[in-house]
């Protein structure tokens, strides 16, 4: 008897912690030649600093044995972790354009929404190029290992985002399912209350909304530099990150099904 073919299974994209608002994996997107990105092998999410008791115990029933901080200095040290069975891999990039927005309000600057926007594209440009060896590294521990993965900033949004972007690229994803998966933070992630509400004391709240959230021509601002320097993000991870034909095929081997 001719068997059916199997349906690939769904299973639930975001992940509910106590200790977090924005973890979730990124499998299940349509990639290469037809296959799925493997489920709950690669996880992105906000820092990882509060997790419960309970969290701990549901990462580890997920197999999540390394995690990759892309935080500054000063976020680390004030939002640390060391959990026993989370391998932490430290990339760090700081988040000086982001810092630069806070500091001109305090000195009296009455920045617009539309100024903030530029301020975070200037953010994402500066991952592409400024900060590139952070990514090729995180490429090089992805294919060193298929250990289940998680990689995160502080609010996993804008460093994450875009190294979520990056991987799912590789693995062929396409640009509007990675579009999709770039905006889902608007819907998952949530301000820390104490943040938000001394935040509120010297930001307005139409600047934070900027800075807290995510918006299409963040990305796109990346995008178009990574294409302008190389021609193409084909030829950008192959070039500026070293995902040539060859990683990528590894990647494919670890993280897409079949």
């Amino acid at each position: 008897m001719e068997l059916a073919p199997l349906t690939p299974v769904s299973l639930p994209r975001s992940i509910a912690l106590d200790g977090t608002t924005n973890f979730r994996d990124l499998g299940g997107y349509a990639g290469a030649d037809g296959r799925t990105v493997r489920w709950r092998k690669l996880f992105r999410s906000d820092h990882l600093a509060g997790l419960s008791p309970a969290d701990l115990q549901a990462l580890q029933a997920l197999g999540v044995a390394r995690a990759v901080d892309f935080r500054g200095v000063q976020e680390r040290a004030s939002q640390g972790y060391a959990w026993p069975f989370l391998e932490q891999q430290v990339l760090g990039i700081e988040p000086t354009v982001v810092q630069r927005a806070l500091a001109l309000v305090q000195q009296g600057h009455r920045l617009t929404a539309d100024e903030t926007v530029g301020l975070m594209q200037d953010t994402y440009r500066s991952f592409v190029i400024d900060n590139a060896d952070r990514f090729a590294h995180l490429f090089r521990l992805l294919q060193d290992s298929d250990q289940p993965l998680v990689f995160h900033c502080t609010a996993g949004k804008d460093r994450t985002g875009w190294a979520a972007a990056l991987i799912l690229l590789a693995l062929g994803v396409s640009r509007e399912a990675v579009r999709e998966d770039y905006l889902l933070t608007n819907q998952l992630y949530r301000r820390p209350a104490e943040l938000a509400a001394k935040a509120a004391q010297s930001v307005p709240q139409d600047i934070l909304d900027v800075l807290w959230r995510v918006q299409m021509p963040f990305l796109d601002s990346a995008f178009a530099l990574a294409e302008q320097h190389a021609g193409s993000m084909d030829r950008y991870l192959a070039e500026v990150l070293g995902v040539d034909a060859a990683a990528r095929q590894r990647l494919a081997q670890r993280y897409l099904e079949g």
